[in-house]
C-alpha cells in the first residue's frame, strides 16, 4: 500500500519537473506552467488515464503547497505601497468590482449556473497576484504607476476576498460576529508578535547569531518561516477558520517585518520561493488537476454551459472596474490593467476546492469555475501583453 502511495507521488513530482521543462525548451509559448500542470493532472488522473488517485501523502502534500502559495502572496504585498492616490483607486476599483460581482452572481444564481451565489462571487471578485508579478516584471513595467497600482489592486483583492471568505464562510464558527471577534484575535495577535519581533531585532547577539545561522545547512530564517506559516494555519485551524486565512496572514506579517532584506539576508525570499515553488506548489495544483471532475463538468450541460459565462463574468467584474484607472494611466493602459486583473486561476482553485468541502457548491460548479479561470490565463495576459507590447510606460512617481 505504501508503495502504491508513492509511485503516484513520484508520477505528480514527474509532472511537476517536466512541465515547466518543456515549456523551457519552448520559450515562444509565453504560457504559466500551473496552466499545463492542472491539465497534466486532469489527464493522469481518474478523469482520463486512471494513473494516479489522491492517496494520503499527495493529499498531505498538497495541503502544505496551498498554505505555502498562499503564504507566498501575503510576503509578495508591500504594505508600504498601500497608500496615496493609488490605495484609493485600487480599494474604490475593488468595492466596484465587488459590487459587480455579487450582482452577477445573483443573476447567475436564478439561471441556475452556481448553487451559492455569495461564495461564487467571492471567489471570482478575486485575483491572481503570483501569476501577473512574474508577467509584469518580464513586461518591464513593475515599477511603474501601471505596475504598482495592479500590485495594489491585486493585494486589496486578494486580502479581502480571504477575510471574507474567512468571514461568511468559516467552518466552525457559528455567526458573523464571533468570527469577527475571531479576526480581531488575529489580527491583535500579529500586532503583538510584529512589537515583539521589532523589539528583538534590536537585540545584538540574536541579529548576529540569525546572520551567522542564515545560510548554514540550519537555514534559521527559512526554519522561522516555516514556524510562522504553520502555527498560524494550526491557530486558525483551532479557531474554527479556514487555513487559508493562516497562510496569507502569516505571509503578509512576515513581509512587514522583514524590511531589511536586502541588506543582511538578500537571499531569503528566493529560498522561500525554492522550497514553495520547487517543491510543494507544484503538488497542489497536479493535485487539482487530478481532482478535476471532467465526468460531472461534462455530464451537466448546465456547468459545460456556464465555462464561457464564468469566464464573461471574470472579464466583467474584474475587467471593468479598471475603467477608473483612466485618469491615471490612460485608456490603453487601463484596457490592459483591466484584462491582468480578470486573469484569475490559484484562489479559484483554492476555493472551488473549499467550497466542494464546505457543500457550497458542486463538483460540476468547481470544474466549472476551474475551467474558466483556465481560460482567463490563456486568453486574458496574452491580450494585455499585446496592449502594453511597444509602449514604454512612464516611470512612477510620488502621488
Amino acid at each position: 500500500m505504501a508503495e502504491s502511495s508513492f509511485r503516484g507521488l513520484a508520477i505528480v513530482s514527474a509532472v511537476a519537473f517536466f512541465v515547466p521543462l518543456l515549456l523551457g525548451l519552448v520559450p515562444r509559448v509565453r504560457l504559466p506552467s500551473i496552466v499545463l500542470e492542472i491539465v497534466a493532472g486532469i489527464i493522469i488522473g481518474p478523469s482520463v488515464l486512471g494513473w494516479v488517485k489522491v492517496d494520503e501523502p499527495i493529499r498531505v502534500l498538497s495541503q502544505i503547497g496551498l498554505a505555502a502559495l498562499l503564504f507566498l502572496a501575503g510576503l509578495e504585498i508591500e504594505l508600504d505601497h498601500l497608500r496615496g492616490a493609488l490605495l484609493r483607486v485600487a480599494a474604490v476599483a475593488f468595492l466596484l468590482s465587488l459590487g459587480l460581482s455579487l450582482v452577477v452572481c445573483y443573476v447567475l444564481g436564478v439561471l441556475g449556473f452556481v448553487e451559492t451565489p455569495l461564495f461564487v462571487a467571492i471567489i471570482l471578485a478575486s485575483s491572481a497576484l503570483g501569476i501577473v508579478i512574474p508577467l509584469l516584471k518580464d513586461a518591464a513595467v513593475i515599477s511603474t504607476n501601471f505596475g504598482q497600482l495592479l500590485i495594489i489592486g491585486l493585494s486589496i483583492a486578494d486580502f479581502g476576498t480571504i477575510i471574507l471568505l474567512a468571514l461568511l464562510f468559516s467552518s466552525q464558527a457559528s455567526n458573523a460576529g464571533e468570527t469577527v471577534v475571531l479576526l480581531a484575535v488575529i489580527a491583535l495577535l500579529c500586532v503583538i508578535i510584529a512589537l515583539a519581533v521589532s523589539g528583538l531585532t534590536r537585540w545584538k547577539r540574536l541579529s548576529e547569531t540569525l546572520q551567522r545561522l542564515q545560510d548554514t545547512t540550519a537555514m534559521i530564517r527559512v526554519r522561522g518561516a516555516a514556524f510562522l506559516l504553520m502555527a498560524f494555519v494550526a491557530l486558525v485551524e483551532k479557531l474554527g477558520l479556514e487555513v487559508i486565512l493562516g497562510a496569507f496572514a502569516a505571509g503578509a506579517l512576515l513581509g512587514f517585518l522583514d524590511r531589511d532584506q536586502m541588506k543582511t539576508h538578500p537571499q531569503f525570499h528566493m529560498k522561500l520561493q525554492a522550497v514553495g515553488f520547487g517543491v510543494f506548489i507544484p503538488v497542489f495544483f497536479v493535485t487539482s488537476g487530478l481532482q478535476f471532475n471532467l465526468g460531472a463538468l461534462f455530464a451537466s450541460r448546465t456547468a459545460a454551459a456556464g465555462i464561457p459565462v464564468l469566464l464573461a463574468a471574470l472579464l466583467l467584474i474584474r475587467g471593468l472596474p479598471a475603467l477608473l484607472y483612466r485618469p491615471l494611466l490612460g485608456p490603453r493602459d487601463s484596457i490592459a490593467a483591466g484584462l491582468l486583473q480578470a486573469t484569475s486561476l490559484s484562489f479559484v482553485v483554492a476555493g472551488a476546492r473549499i467550497g466542494v468541502e464546505l457543500g457550497k457548491i458542486s463538483q460540476a460548479t468547481a470544474a466549472a469555475l476551474i475551467a474558466a479561470a483556465l481560460l482567463s490565463v490563456l486568453i486574458f495576459p496574452l491580450a494585455a501583453l499585446t496592449l502594453l507590447r511597444g509602449k514604454a510606460a512612464p516611470a512612477i512617481h510620488p502621488i
